[in-house]
């Protein structure tokens, strides 16, 4: 069993369809805007604006149930028997802590962590683990520090660079439940896009971008898994 902790300093997502308002119905800023003020663990206050930034981060728990993620309190995921209130807890104090240092080595970068999700697993064992990427742009939401006031002043979006650069294009395009084919992305926008990514990683890791090896891929990946699979035995 995994679940998902969703964790925000900042309550909206732009694009369309799935994933966030805009995109998705489990954003905060879709169930904010619809009139939810109340959460289980925290509750915001009205005149929250979209892109505004929250009082304080906030957790919005989800799991996996059927083709999507589900919104759910922390009662709900103790009521529904999906994890034990001592591991709410302690996954509670590990999305915090990674969020609160991810904030801050972004911040020193010139960037706002914005969002970000962590996802939990429990071994066998019961160990909890951390699985899945972290704070990378296909998990997290990075927004440029030095243009953000001026652009909310403005009423414009801020400066985004992670993936939502491409979802915004694509919401702008089709439905991806209207079961019609997705139009093929343009060049420009790739290379747009694969440039915001690079700019976030140089930013963060302080060096250069190096290009990975793209020579048979399955087998490279293969040959780690199997490694960690003899590490993890041993």
């Amino acid at each position: 069993m995994w679940h998902i902790v969703k964790i925000r300093s900042y309550p909206a997502r732009n694009g369309g369809a799935r994933l966030y308002n805009g995109v998705t119905n489990t954003s905060l800023w879709h169930t904010y805007s619809n009139g939810q003020r109340d959460y289980g663990t925290f509750q915001l206050p009205d005149g929250l604006k979209k892109n505004d930034k929250l009082p304080e981060p906030v957790l919005t728990p989800t799991t996996k149930f059927e083709i999507h993620d589900r919104n759910l309190t922390p009662a709900e995921a103790l009521t529904e028997g999906l994890l034990k209130d001592e591991v709410w807890q302690r996954v509670s104090d590990y999305a915090l802590q990674l969020f609160t240092f991810g904030q801050k080595v972004s911040e020193a970068k010139g960037l706002l962590l914005v969002d970000t999700k962590y996802e939990f697993g429990l071994t066998p064992q019961g160990e909890i683990i951390l699985i899945d990427e972290i704070h990378t742009q296909d998990s997290s939401r990075y927004w440029l520090t030095e243009s953000y006031q001026q652009r909310i002043d403005e009423g414009v979006e801020p400066d985004n660079y992670d993936k939502e650069y491409l979802r915004l294009w694509f919401k702008e395009r089709f439905d991806p439940y209207a079961d019609t084919p997705a139009p093929e992305v343009p060049a420009e926008i790739i290379e747009e896009l694969e440039r915001r990514y690079r700019f976030v990683y140089e930013s963060l890791a302080g060096q250069a971008f190096e290009e990975p090896d793209t020579t048979d891929i399955v087998k490279r990946i293969e040959a780690n898994v199997l490694r960690t699979l003899g590490q993890h035995e041993s």
